[in-house]
This record gives structure tokens, C-alpha cells and sequence, in this order.
């Protein structure tokens, strides 16, 4: 993910895609396709499927969710930590215990850090990193902090699988002075796409792909 990204496609290395769609994601016009999953993500999965993305022109990157899952040929690697988790080991054990096994290995211009505020309480991600529901006041105070405290590069709003609150997104995507605002969930048309187009940084288009390819290629607006 550049800064200069509009759209995203997420392609999960533990789910199946075949040649042809592959090749209509990738050569679609999107800025970025990252690899991306929460279960059954491997060493063999992720380097399978970036062997297939390298065959096209198209950047690449890789979320680590799964530091034992990380692989070498990425165009950048993005490392997620989730803000509203109830357990540190979202927030940054993860990324600990990689560096301390990669630290001599990793090119720190390469790697970025990636803060999830994930909303959807009903979402697989919500419930594997442990997480809290949020409400308004403290969704915006977290934009805040992490925009003008941390100073993030990125800030991720995930309603994953369903399409969030429109004017709340606005609001971070109004108070965000620094970081950009990475909108990702029920993006599944080109309605849709418009609709968060002008409230966000970034889309992150993924689960209509294995649905329905060809509505996700109407994404791309």
C-alpha cells in the first residue's frame, strides 16, 4: 500500500481462486493487491500465491498476520495492529515476537505499520484478535490519537463483511490531518464503491471477489 493507493484488492492465501480470475483481479487497474487472511495462512499458501500474482505486473504486499507465514518478494509488508482488541498480543506482541526472530533480516524501509479499528462485532477478525465494541465518542478518539499522537502513516476502519456507518468513516476521514484513511467492508458494487469513495483515503476490496469477480472489477472507480 503506497500512500498514493486509491483501491485495493485482498486476496486470501487460504482461499481458492482459479487462473482466470486471478488474472482479471490483477490486471484489473487496481493500485495494490494484498495478500491478506486470519485463518489457515501458511508459508506454502502465501508463497504459492504470490508465485501466481508475480506472473503479472502489478504491485504486491503482504499483511503479516502470521509472523511464521512471512516470505520474502513482496513489494512491502504491513504489519496490523488492532486498537480496540481486548489482548496485547494484537496490539504489538505479534510484531515483538517477529522482530525478535527477523530483526537482522528486515529491510525497516519496506515495512509499515498498519492500526485496525475494527467495528463489525460480528466479523470473524472482531472475535479472533479479542475485540471491544466502540462507540462514537471513542472511535473518534482514536482517530485522534493515532492520527496525531502516533503520527500513523495508515489508519484501517474494517467493518469487514458488512457496510459501515457512511457518516462516521466521513468523520475520521475529516479529522485525519496526517494519516490515510483505509476504509474496508462491504464494498461490493460500484454503488457501493462511490458511496465511500468520497469519505476515505483508501478502499480494500475482498470478499465480493470470491463471490462475484465480476461485480468486483465494478469496484474500481
Amino acid at each position: 500500500m503506497t500512500r498514493q493507493a486509491k483501491h485495493i484488492f485482498k486476496l486470501d492465501p487460504a482461499k481458492e481462486i482459479d487462473d482466470s480470475t486471478l488474472k482479471k483481479i490483477v490486471n484489473s487497474g487496481t493500485d495494490l493487491i494484498l495478500v491478506s487472511g486470519t485463518d489457515n495462512v501458511t508459508e506454502k499458501n502465501v508463497y504459492g500465491l504470490l508465485s501466481r500474482i508475480r506472473e503479472f505486473d502489478v504491485a504486491a504486499a503482504l499483511e503479516i498476520s502470521h509472523p511464521d507465514a512471512a516470505v520474502p518478494g513482496f513489494d512491502h509488508y504491513f504489519v496490523p495492529t488492532v486498537i480496540n482488541t481486548e489482548d496485547v498480543n494484537f496490539t504489538h506482541g505479534m510484531l515483538v515476537e517477529a522482530l525478535m526472530e527477523y530483526h537482522d533480516f528486515i529491510d525497516y524501509e519496506s515495512i509499515s505499520l498498519l492500526p485496525y479499528i475494527i467495528m463489525n462485532q460480528e466479523c470473524k477478525a472482531f472475535k479472533h484478535a479479542n475485540c471491544h465494541a466502540v462507540c462514537d465518542e471513542e472511535f473518534i478518539a482514536m482517530i485522534h490519537m493515532l492520527d496525531k499522537l502516533y503520527k500513523m502513516d495508515y489508519i484501517y476502519i474494517e467493518y469487514s463483511g458488512a457496510f459501515g456507518d457512511r457518516e462516521l468513516v466521513k468523520e475520521a476521514y475529516e479529522a485525519a490531518e496526517h494519516a490515510r484513511i483505509v476504509y474496508g467492508g462491504g464494498i461490493v458494487s460500484k454503488e457501493t464503491a462511490k458511496e465511500m469513495d468520497g469519505v476515505s483515503d483508501i478502499m480494500v476490496v475482498g470478499n465480493i471477489i470470491y463471490d462475484d469477480a465480476e461485480r468486483a472489477l465494478e469496484t474500481i472507480i
